[in-house]
């Protein structure tokens, strides 16, 4: 890749290459006339470098090789384990534990990062890779806390690179086909939209592990930890049940909200709520007595939040989140037999005309009742990503090859940074349920639970209870900083 902003090497080389060819009076045929059609010389694909390469990571890389029009030349992952694959796919990639010294070694031969890691170290990876003017791709949620994803999405203006968040679904045609239907007048105004999951699919509303365990040979347990507070080892939270502790995950919002949640917020354009209540599901330890877990996210939650009035609405619009399978009732216009968004997750608007629905990526979109879906015609007016979520990967490959500003992506961080802080103000809500003081009397309270927190964006804070605010902006572990 030819990048005019981590140029200088790349300068050199061309000039003793055209130096030395010259002194030799060889004329040279660009490689891509040499390969035929459709190929790509290494010179002109984009150097990327991969950060967590194993489980999401590992499709990430694949996916971005697969376009053509990248390269993946370095690997970095913090457990051997999760790495072989790639390693196995990419044996000419160079691999490190440490990102922080990869960036620090091969800078100025990387064009851009993908950063599929556990939430709790996004921000961090990604912003220093933005800092060297490298392109950045980020798995979903962009950040582990309201702050960071503010930090990220003035970073990417600010450093003017190309960014794109790991939520493949904005890609696809559904979000852009039920914009259409809305835009058209088929449902009416929105009064209320219900985004549904059945994650958790991994523990959550239980205590941590009192017994420590082994440290693989193969993990580097203390630069998994990163930002996160020091704990000894436990078994089972690696590689994938970190999700349900708040020191590394976002629950069940943050794994799904990006996919689900993106569709209201395209749809109608929606930004930052001004107002959020929720209720959660109780795990109870004995009779009548509740258990107490503040460290782990609760098995189940119903969230509502208040957006105030965009260019596509007529008014306020209530959102409603609801995860540990629970879903909203079924409408009345859907059969009897007929899955409701795609089963287990979903999307509803309930408009003053009639619904529309799909499931998770947007996929199957469906006026109510769906006999209308198949008879109903309205003209494009989004354009389409190839390949759809497929085409997510590809679309931002292109768009670094073509530099910052010279091609749209589906889910910059100008739109994926607000997207994940309204999911991380939802978990304010969550998180603040737990919140116990202890009164003089040696009784407790929850100040937080069933009360509505009244949100100032701009300030980015909770403005009629403080106490929730401590979860806006995490204190990372000494030695990390954004």
């Amino acid at each position: 890749m030819k990048e005019k902003q981590n140029s200088h090497s790349s300068k050199r080389r061309d000039f003793l290459k055209k130096t030395s060819i010259a002194s030799l009076g060889i004329s040279i045929v660009p490689r891509h006339v040499l390969g035929g059609v459709g190929f790509t010389a290494p010179s002109d694909k984009l150097v990327v470098a991969g950060i967590g390469v194993g489980g999401k990571g590992e499709s990430d890389i694949k996916s971005f090789a697969d376009s053509g029009l990248a390269e993946i030349a370095f690997l970095c992952d913090v457990d051997d384990r999760r790495a072989a694959n790639s390693r196995a796919r990419f044996p000419k990639a160079k691999y490190y534990k440490d990102y922080r010294e990869m960036l620090e070694k091969e800078g100025d031969k990387i064009d851009a990062v993908s950063v599929s890691s556990p939430d709790h170290n996004h921000a961090v990876q990604a912003m220093a890779a933005m800092e060297m003017g490298k392109h950045v791709y980020v798995q979903k949620p962009l950040t582990h806390d309201i702050y960071e994803a503010r930090q990220l999405t003035e970073a990417a203006d600010k450093y003017k690179v190309v960014t794109q968040m790991g939520n493949q679904g904005a890609s696809n045609n559904g979000t852009r086909l039920m914009s259409e239907w809305f835009d058209a007048g088929l449902i009416g105004e929105i009064e209320e939209v219900y985004c549904w999951t059945d994650r958790p699919v991994w523990p959550q509303g239980i205590p941590w592990p009192q017994t420590s365990a082994e440290i693989p040979s193969e993990l580097d347990w203390d630069l998994w930890l990163g930002t996160a507070p020091y704990k000894e080892y436990v078994g089972g939270l690696v590689p994938f049940n970190w999700r349900g502790w708040w020191d590394y995950g976002t629950g069940a919002l943050g794994d799904m909200g990006c996919h689900l949640v993106e569709v209201p917020v395209r749809v109608l354009n929606l930004k930052y709520p001004k107002d959020v209540q929720c209720s959660v599901g109780s795990v109870y330890v004995d009779e009548f007595k509740r258990g107490y877990f503040p460290e782990s996210c609760p098995p189940s939650s119903h969230v509502t939040m208040t957006f105030p009035k965009t260019d596509k609405t007529k008014g306020d619009i209530k959102l409603h989140w609801m995860d540990g399978g629970i879903q909203p009732t079924r409408p009345e216009e859907l059969g009897p037999n007929e899955v409701f968004g795609d089963g287990g997750n979903g999307v509803l608007f309930v408009g003053t005309k009639g619904k529309m629905m799909c499931g998770t990526y947007s996929e199957n979109p469906q006026l109510l009742p769906t006999s209308k879906t198949e008879r109903t015609k309205v003209a494009e007016k989004y354009e389409r990503v190839p390949g759809g979520a497929g085409g997510h990967y590809k679309q931002w490959v292109e768009a670094a090859l073509a530099g910052y500003g010279k091609k749209e992506v589906s889910s910059p961080f100008s739109v994926a940074g607000p997207l994940t802080e309204t999911l991380l103000i939802a978990n304010l809500a969550i998180r603040g349920f737990d919140i116990r003081k202890e009164l003089e009397n040696g009784n407790v309270e929850y100040p937080g639970r069933y009360i509505e927190m009244l949100w100032d964006a701009k300030n980015m804070r909770v403005t009629n209870f403080e106490e929730a605010n401590q979860f806006v902006k995490r204190n990372y572990r000494e030695g990390w900083t954004l």
